[in-house]
């Protein structure tokens, strides 16, 4: 790592960077334009092996920067947000996970420590003016470090991405992999990947753009069984194996990418009020929500069920504008968290190709074996006449709107 720069020069840019075409672009970009050293900053949290990590900082470090800096956040991804989306069964749309954003606060927070311990004043990032990740970021620099200047040269300055792939190629600078065909950010809970094809709501991406599930569909695999252990909603357990979750995550992404589970494409609301779309692929995300709904299907209450599904699309909405610092978060965090004291025990899944099947559930807080009755076999807490009575009063708001449609009929024939 490069030494930071000496206390008596400028004060350094602190650039959350991805290694993508937009913060490739404003390394070189910023120290040109606002003569000041840039330090980059990639806050990991998931999808960067030490391979991807080497290339980062040579990279950053051929694109000028005076030191890079990768700081390892998918422990603390896990507990401040990834536990919380797995507790409300969070989904957008009903279908995709939040598998890339809802990291976004997180990484702002490191932002704004890197520059503070670094002795900076100025962060920078490469959002543009069109998408969501500018409101997350700037949302959460504004709450957390107001007196941090912040630099979005990519959406002020209006760049296009040829634009800057020009201006790297002009000086000889290097390029991202992906160049300027794909947008793609990977994460712990999974991909997503935006290009031409996503601008508009038909037709998804070629079969060569897919990151994880490539080659998924012509090459089957045989189906496999696996079995996930949760206690108190915390995935703790792969097949027996103890692991933690950033590790069981991981493991479970290995597991299911080859077989094409997780894989869509979302088309819903953006921050700031378009429609958008954007392919995902949420390997992980997909077989850990659907095994912790099923199993919690075992153990709450319907009534437990319904009011967190209430609350679930609003935390899901809070998440993607980037607003989980707001305290209402907090609430809703206490209430999920109150709910998973029981939803401890196994479920069994099959993977196969393009699905997943949850095949059976386990937990010693079962409700199902609680009950003496047996479902739609043999009655146990009541008897036949006290079916009948209850098949009578749940009727009756049906009666009584029936018969008050009825008076006021003859009402009105007389």
């Amino acid at each position: 790592m490069a030494a930071p720069p000496s206390p008596t020069g400028p004060a350094p840019i602190v650039l959350a960077y991805s290694g993508g075409l937009d913060t490739s672009f404003l390394v070189p970009w910023l120290i040109e334009r606002e003569h000041r050293p840039v330090i980059t900053v990639t806050v990991d949290t998931g999808g960067i092996d030490a391979a991807a990590a080497r290339t980062l900082a040579e990279r950053a470090r051929a694109l000028g920067a005076v030191a890079h800096h990768q700081v390892d956040a998918r422990a603390g991804y896990f507990e401040q947000v990834l536990r919380f989306l797995i507790m409300g069964n969070v989904r957008r749309g009903a279908l995709y996970p939040l598998c890339v954003g809802a990291e976004r606060v997180m990484q702002a927070q490191t932002i704004a420590r890197m520059a503070r311990e670094l002795g900076s004043d100025t962060v920078a990032h490469g959002c543009t003016a069109a998408g969501n990740d500018q409101v997350r970021f700037e949302v959460a620099l504004r709450t957390l470090a107001p007196d941090l200047r912040v630099l979005a040269p990519v959406r002020d300055q209006a760049f296009r991405r040829q634009d800057e792939l020009d201006y790297l190629h002009s000086r000889g600078l290097p390029l991202p992999p992906t160049g300027a065909k794909y947008s793609v950010n990977r994460g712990l809970w999974g991909v997503t990947i935006g290009g031409t094809e996503t601008l508009t709501s038909s037709g998804s991406i070629p079969a060569e753009a897919w990151i994880l599930t490539r080659g998924a569909f012509p090459q089957p695999r045989a189906p496999l069984r696996h079995t996930l252990r949760f206690e108190q909603g915390r995935p703790v357990a792969l097949d027996g194996r103890a692991l933690e979750p950033v590790a069981l995550i991981e493991a479970l992404e290995a597991l299911a990418a080859p077989y094409g589970i997780g894989r869509g494409i979302h088309l819903g609301d953006t921050i700031i009020g378009t429609k958008g779309r954007v392919a995902f692929e949420a390997p992980a995300a997909e077989v850990l929500l659907s095994a912790h709904r099923e199993l919690e299907k075992l153990v709450l209450t319907g009534r437990q069920q319904r009011i967190k599904e209430l609350l679930a699309q609003p935390y899901g909405d809070l998440v993607h504008e980037g607003q989980l610092l707001d305290p209402v978060c907090r609430d809703i965090e206490a209430l999920f968290a109150s709910s998973q004291q029981r939803v401890t025990g196994e479920v069994h899944v099959l993977l196969q190709t393009g699905a997943l099947f949850v095949e059976g559930v386990d937990s010693p807080y079962s409700l199902m074996a609680a009950s003496r009755g047996v479902y739609g076999e043999a009655a146990g807490e009541w008897s036949a006449s006290d079916a009948l009575g209850f098949s009578r009063i749940a009727a009756l708001p049906g009666v009584f709107h029936v018969r008050a449609g009825e008076r006021a009929r003859q009402q009105k024939d007389r």
